[in-house]
């Protein structure tokens, strides 16, 4: 992990860890009332009862957010899982009446707490994007004396192999 993915991954998972711990113990009245804002995106949750989405939806939320808090989880992979989590949530904003104006983007005051989920999106991107530069290469320190050596010899391997070449060339014309 990289030194700056590590506000980028303890803000973000530590905020999702929050929410999903938050969760736990949600009454059947409220499972239901975000299950079924989440059918507004993803009518399959509403097959489900809404005490077992509640849980389903807690677990999902401290997953993701130990993902991102776990420092030899990969950033790109805690990328790809916060994207996953991000990109339902802001389907699920942007398909739910009331949450933006009528150019279907800009928050109403009820869909400012959701849009946050536009940040999660941009930071999985640049966890996502953000790739080390995979060419290594190593500084080896040679003393002076095998440099002058190994300079002279390539100098004379070279001028062998420009000798042989002129040579070849030379019984070929013939």
């Amino acid at each position: 992990m990289r030194i700056s993915h590590i506000p980028l991954r303890l803000t973000t998972g530590a905020y999702i860890l929050n929410s999903g711990l938050g969760k736990r113990g949600l009454d059947e009245e409220s499972a239901a009332g975000l299950q079924q804002m989440a059918a507004n995106a993803f009518p399959q949750v509403m097959d489900l009862d809404a005490v077992r989405f509640g849980k389903l939806l807690s677990a999902a939320e401290i997953t993701v957010g130990l993902t991102l808090l776990t420092p030899f989880v990969p950033s790109r992979l805690a990328g790809l899982v916060l994207g996953a989590f991000s990109g339902g949530m802001v389907t699920m904003y942007l398909k739910t009446p009331g949450l933006t104006e009528d150019d279907g983007i800009r928050p109403t005051a009820q869909g400012t707490p959701l849009a946050k989920d536009f940040w999660m999106a941009g930071i999985a991107a640049a966890l996502l994007l953000d790739r080390k530069n995979r060419t290594k290469v190593k500084e080896v320190k040679v003393p002076a004396p095998v440099k002058a050596g190994a300079a002279a010899a390539a100098v004379k391997a070279a001028k062998d192999i420009k000798h042989h070449k002129d040579d070849k060339d030379s019984k070929k014309s013939k």
